[in-house]
């Protein structure tokens, strides 16, 4: 037991080694030998948790989707009465990783996609990622959204919406990262696409028009 815990321990002392050099110069600059510097272990104890960058790399990715995925728990879990449009709301703005204290997570994220168009293994990981996230995104939209008329025509639109907006979250990474955009300019963003959910009746099959809401 006591090599297992001192093995998981190093592993995340070489992860949080993979994001402070990624998040300082890129993924370029993470090479075993620097991780081994940065984390304060020798190179031969990098090469026990993992046996090549790609594979250091690919766990790297999964704790930081790890990561984000358990601000998000812990933000709808700590106020279990939220409905679902702001579960939503939450959820996305967690993904999209645009809060002030967020650049360098950002600054990972970006750095793997970018690495992941020219590494099967990372976008294998990713798209993995994306798939979790359309379906947790889906199911939302379905429960803040009226039941219409046409259920199948509203689980369409719900699937079409969650792709969309998770290419808003990380469009909005990179508009935030670059500073086209501040953080309260991307959540407004964020906000008003939302709003045109709940209030636009031909946004979606079977939404009630704000006449039929107010009666």
């Amino acid at each position: 037991m006591p090599r297992q815990i001192d093995h998981e321990n190093r592993r995340h002392l070489v992860t949080e080694a993979v994001f402070r050099l990624a998040a300082e110069r890129g993924l370029e600059a993470v090479t075993l030998r620097d991780v081994a510097a940065s984390a304060g272990v020798s190179m031969g104890a990098v090469q026990r948790c993992f046996r090549t960058k790609e594979e250091m790399l690919v766990f790297a990715l999964g704790r930081l989707s790890e990561r984000v995925e358990g601000r998000v728990r812990e933000r709808i879990g700590s106020s279990p009465a939220q409905s679902a449009r702001s579960r939503l709301g939450h959820t996305l703005t967690e993904v999209a990783l645009v809060h002030p204290d967020q650049g360098a997570e950002a600054r990972v994220w970006l750095a793997f996609l970018a690495q992941a168009a020219v590494a099967p293994s990372l976008a294998t990981v990713l798209r993995r990622n994306y798939a979790a996230l359309h379906t947790a995104l889906t199911r939302l939209l379905h429960a803040a959204l009226p039941s219409p008329t046409g259920a199948g025509e509203l689980a369409e639109a719900a699937e079409r919406e969650a792709h969309a907006l998770l290419a808003l979250a990380d469009g909005l990474t990179a508009h935030v990262l670059v500073g086209h955009l501040d953080a309260t300019g991307a959540i407004n963003v964020l906000d008003r696409y939302l709003e045109r959910l709940w209030t636009l009746p031909d946004t979606l099959p079977g939404r009630p028009t704000p006449e039929d809401q107010s009666g």
